[in-house]
């Protein structure tokens, strides 16, 4: 079978793998339908991923269908269709226990620290393969991993039904916060840098975007809550001025979350996260998204809206990862097809 490896930084080939087999009474073989590239996988392929290692075959954002299961399998069936939790966990470290395998002490992230999606047959165990409904389409099921992330930057803000909330950057994952602060409730504020994004965010239900690069984001964000302040920022710009000025346009008990991996520092001084008591989180990954993702799939409560721009086929992966890095203004998901 072909899969897509990095084998270093800056190196992409496809390669011959033989198929995989069931080792263990729990694990299922898919057949790989769809894979979405992120940002993770481009950083991969940069060498700018801390966390990866080489040689990898990279991608977490995996539909499939089933083909085989193993003995012990019991939820899930030949025929079934699949997206994979791309994350593996040991059950008992500190974070484990308190319910937040996302973090575990021997973390293993599919595509970053084992082989990944970007192959024609994947074996996994069934704890990490949730069934969707089979009525809707590839295209719509593969961002489930996506969205994962969005649930749990929700999640990790404790938004409500009736807060504020400013999400700071209008790529795929601000989107993918969008939409699920909506189901959730929220008015939602965004600002961007791009007309285009931010017009997209608005078709997705943003109530009002900021262009940052033309508007203060501070004067519209106090303007648009009475000078109170947003209840959430959650920043998917994850540079040190935007965690800065999460801190400064945040109301009083509110929550400031926090997404970036960059090691760059923030000036924030102390006294308005004391004085306001501002509770400031990261979030990464997922804890217990896919269950609540896949039911708004199935129901017709999430979409994708537009947010899929390209396809390509599995021979064109070097193309693909090629247009994505050089042409991000056009770009906001682009898909790897397997057929």
């Amino acid at each position: 079978m072909k899969a897509v490896q990095v084998p270093k930084a800056h190196e992409m080939k496809i390669i011959e793998q033989d198929r995989p087999q069931l080792q263990n009474p729990e694990d299922v073989l898919v057949r790989v339908k769809r894979v979405g590239i992120c940002g993770s996988d481009m950083h991969i392929f940069h060498g700018s991923n801390p966390l990866a290692t080489y040689p990898r075959v990279v991608g977490h954002e995996v539909a499939g269908e089933v083909v085989e299961t193993g003995k012990d399998v019991a939820s899930l069936k030949e025929g079934d269709h699949v997206v994979v939790e791309p994350i593996n966990y040991c059950g008992e470290c500190y974070a484990c226990r308190k319910g937040r395998p996302n973090v575990c002490e021997k973390l293993s992230v599919f595509g970053v620290h084992e082989d990944g999606g970007m192959r024609e047959y994947i074996v996994l165990p069934e704890k990490q393969l949730h069934a969707v409904d089979k009525q809707l389409d590839w295209d719509e099921i593969v961002l489930a991993e996506p969205y994962t992330i969005g649930a749990q930057a929700v999640w990790r803000g404790q938004v409500e039904k009736g807060d504020t909330v400013l999400i700071q950057g209008c790529g795929p994952i601000g989107i993918c916060i969008l939409k699920l602060a909506k189901i959730a409730g929220a008015t939602v504020y965004m600002s961007d840098l791009s007309e285009e994004r931010l017009k997209f965010a608005q078709e997705n239900g943003a109530d009002k975007v900021i262009n940052a690069g033309v508007e203060s984001v501070k004067e519209k964000v106090l303007e648009f809550t009475n000078d109170t302040g947003v209840n959430v920022v959650i920043d998917a710009v994850c540079i040190p001025s935007t965690v800065e000025l999460a801190i400064d346009v945040v109301s009083p008990a509110g929550s400031v979350v926090v997404l970036g991996f960059t090691e760059q520092p923030s000036a924030i001084p102390q006294l308005p996260i004391t004085k306001k008591e501002v509770t400031i989180v990261g979030s990464r990954l997922q804890t217990n998204q896919f269950g609540p993702v896949v039911k708004y799939l199935n129901s017709g409560e999430l979409t994708s809206g537009g947010l899929i721009t390209h396809k390509f086929k599995l021979d064109d992966v070097k193309e693909a990862f090629s247009f994505v890095e050089n042409n991000p203004d056009k770009v906001r998901k682009a898909l790897i097809v397997f057929e």
